[in-house]
């Protein structure tokens, strides 16, 4: 995740204020996403959870992430792929209900971790994490598909 991050930036970093941000915050997800996941050399020992604070933490930054897609980024991209025709509509059309499947699978699991304490036993953190890791995975990719069209079409 964090290599297709790299190129992205590369390949479209500094072309719109709006992905830029919005790149800028998919890299402190997944730096927050890899520190709570164990996969970080520090902040964790022989695989114990993580605090809830940087549980809390990761949520916020997952649900600012998810609003500046939905909110922001595909209203734009969308608005551009009507401007340039029908395969570029076409291909938003066919790309947006997947991402919202992503989108589901990540509020679920805000839902369920946005506010634990300290107390709770989050027997199934370990498997909703990976849940949501695939999900992020998938939707990066399809983000970037809809970035690229975006950038090979109309610029």
């Amino acid at each position: 995740m964090l290599t297709r991050l790299e190129k992205a930036q590369q390949k479209w970093g500094g072309s719109h204020t709006v992905i830029d941000k919005w790149l800028t915050e998919r890299q402190e997800l997944l730096v927050l996403y890899c520190r709570i996941a164990g996969f970080s050399p520090y902040d964790q020992k022989d695989h114990a959870l993580p605090d809830q604070l940087q549980i809390q933490n990761f949520c916020q930054i997952l649900m600012d992430y998810l609003s500046a897609g939905h909110f922001e980024v595909y209203d734009d991209i969308a608005k551009a792929c009507e401007q340039k025709g029908p395969s570029s509509q076409q291909l938003a059309s066919e790309l947006y209900p997947r991402i919202s499947e992503t989108t589901d699978i990540a509020l679920d699991f805000n839902d369920k971790y946005a506010e634990v304490d300290k107390e709770d036993l989050l027997k199934d953190f370990d498997d909703d994490l990976s849940k949501l890791g695939e999900a992020l995975e998938l939707r990066f990719e399809l983000e970037d598909e809809l970035i690229d069209n975006l950038y090979s079409n109309h610029t």
